[in-house]
């Protein structure tokens, strides 16, 4: 029966409605996915479930190119957003709609009965259900946090991916890093593929996927490899399911991380898709991501918009940003306070100039003046503080110092959000 809520109504409820944020565990949401049944059938003809610390979002926008490039109908389930929550769902003809958004909220809602779920939960089931009306060639599903016990972990994988494992919600993971790993392999089955995406994992996912007898096990830079770029290409060499090597070669930069590149590669080529060169191609030249080496043009200076928010990601960027010109870099940096500021502002130093601080609302919040701190503590020159992100950029955009100057604006997906909303007004 329709409750007559839009949208923002729903996800307001959403918000409101369990007593805590994250609340992991498979026990609620599997009682209302049965009743919704999504247990009955599969939601796609083939499943991709991608973890990881860093580099799921990446590799999820990789795998949604790729298969649509090879004529498969594909579906996507990836989190957080920035600007509009329809960001989260894809399905086969494109963002979903406001309308079937509220018409799977008020489904899981005549399911819940007495069961409650978290805001993400209940997201992801309307995800899930949605996906599983649209029946697509292939769903790509983004784990939110860990991976065992996390809702997307709900539904069997056929090829499961671990990108990389690095210390970050350590008050739901903690911060060993084999444990991580473990959790993060989690999303592993017995029989099934399984993608080691980074040369870096720790033990426990091998032994994880060992130990369950998830088969085969394509481990990067072992069973399957990428180049460094050659001028303007790169090369990629791989494994079948039956073990062949195979190969593309000259393949264009996709602007997003080349690991994360060849391991949706060899997650596809498990998933039984055919690999053309001339789909790869097109794929890897079309490919976006909002908030993921993002670069915009902005009152004569160029913005480079990243929601990296842990040192690993920050190590990242700052690597790709050191390949660029030379010249005067402002870095706008806003993050939550259970983040690890000292780690990420220390990858960033190298390639920052300019420090403009922000800060970010919230429960989880780090106001300004005490990143400012961090920064000049670690030998940065903070030239000022600003209440919110979208502040900042407002008086970047409005300055005349260092008109040439690149614009970094990172730290959190809060950053990048509200950033994004300003910029989206100027020319």
């Amino acid at each position: 029966m329709s409750s007559g809520r839009t949208l923002e109504q729903w996800l307001t409820l959403l918000e409101r409605r369990h007593p805590v944020a994250i609340d992991m565990g498979l026990d609620r949401i599997r009682v209302v996915a049965d009743r919704l049944g999504l247990t009955d059938r599969p939601i796609a003809d083939r499943v991709v479930t991608v973890a990881g610390t860093n580099g799921k979002g990446s590799t999820v926008a990789m795998l949604n190119a790729l298969a649509s490039h090879h004529g498969l109908r594909c579906a996507v389930y990836t989190s957080p957003h920035l600007l509009h929550y329809n960001e989260r769902i894809r399905l086969s003809d494109g963002l979903v709609r406001d309308a079937e958004l509220v018409r799977a909220f008020e489904a899981i809602d005549d399911a819940c009965g007495e069961t409650s779920l978290t805001y993400f939960e209940a997201g992801t089931l309307a995800a899930l259900w949605l996906i599983q009306q649209d029946a697509p060639d292939i769903a790509v599903l983004e784990v939110g946090l860990g991976g065992r016990l996390d809702a997307v972990n709900l539904v069997d994988a056929d090829v499961a991916v671990v990108t990389t494992v690095a210390q970050d919600h350590a008050d739901y993971l903690g911060n060993d890093l084999q444990n991580i790993g473990r959790e993060k392999a989690g999303i592993m089955r017995a029989g099934r593929p399984a993608v080691l995406g980074s040369e870096h994992l720790p033990s426990s996912v091998a032994a994880h996927a060992e130990e369950i007898g998830a088969v085969p096990v394509y481990c990067l830079g072992q069973d399957f490899r990428r180049t460094e770029p050659d001028g303007e290409f790169w090369h990629w060499q791989g494994r079948d399911t039956d073990g062949e090597r195979v190969g593309l070669s000259d393949l264009p930069d996709p602007g997003l991380p080349l690991d994360n590149a060849a391991t949706a590669l060899q997650a596809l080529m498990l998933a039984d898709v055919s690999l053309t060169a001339s789909a790869v191609e097109q794929a890897f030249k079309q490919v976006e991501l909002p908030g993921r080496m993002q670069w915009l043009h902005r009152a004569g200076r160029q913005w480079c918009l990243d929601v990296a928010h842990n040192p690993h990601a920050a190590g990242y960027l700052a690597q790709r940003l050191c390949q660029r010109p030379p010249g005067h870099r402002i870095c706008i940096l806003a993050m939550l306070g259970d983040k690890d500021a000292e780690g990420v502002i220390r990858a960033l130093m190298p390639v920052v100039d300019e420090w403009r601080v922000a800060g970010l609302p919230g429960e989880r919040a780090r106001d300004a003046a005490s990143l400012a701190l961090e920064v000049q503590r670690l030998g940065g020159h903070v030239t000022a503080c600003h209440e919110t992100p979208g502040k900042a950029v407002s008086n970047v955009l409005a300055s005349s110092d260092h008109p040439s100057a690149d614009v970094l604006v990172c730290g959190s997906f809060f950053t990048v959000a509200d950033a994004l909303a300003v910029m989206s007004t100027s020319v």
